[in-house]
């Protein structure tokens, strides 16, 4: 199920599981995992775009490999928050990818999670190289964390109201 409301995302998930984050380009998907406690995102692979039901099959892989509980997804909006074809593209994955799994998928605004993955590359000194080849994963561990930042908020803000 498509939530797009990050509130019903993490009521939909279950206590003890990782969760993951993906930048979805042209080209490639970058793909982050939290930790069981989902306070910390991690850079893990890239995967290689080559038609949807490829690239679908790889990702599903993965995250039955890891037991994946939830799919976040980077939501590419303009800088003034408008949708564009980016965004449409984004949407029409998550449709197609709800049919093969029954992992609960929401959106997270990535905006700037990619200008920020490539300055921490660049202050880290990592080659052009070997920022092509990372730096995807590394945005979609921006993507990751913050909306883990955000659940870890909302959960912390339930706990004192209970």
């Amino acid at each position: 199920m498509i939530l797009p409301d990050i509130a019903d995302f993490l009521a939909a998930l279950p206590k003890g599981r990782a969760i993951c984050g993906l930048d979805l380009g042209d080209k490639t998907i970058g793909i982050a995992v939290s930790d069981l406690r989902r306070s910390v995102a991690t850079p893990i692979h890239t995967v290689r775009r080559v038609k949807f039901s490829t690239d679908a099959a790889e990702l599903l892989a993965l995250l039955a490999e890891r037991d994946i509980a939830g799919i976040i997804l980077g939501l590419p909006l303009n800088m003034d928050g408008s949708a564009g074809p980016r965004v449409q593209s984004t949407q029409a994955f998550a449709r197609n990818l709800i049919k093969l799994t029954d992992l609960p998928i929401t959106f997270w605004d990535e905006r700037l999670s990619t200008v920020a993955a490539e300055r921490a590359l660049l202050e880290g000194d990592t080659s052009r190289k070997r920022r092509r080849e990372v730096i995807d994963q590394i945005a979609a561990s921006y993507i990751l964390q913050g909306a883990l930042d955000r659940m870890g908020y909302m959960a912390r803000s339930q706990e004192g109201r209970d």
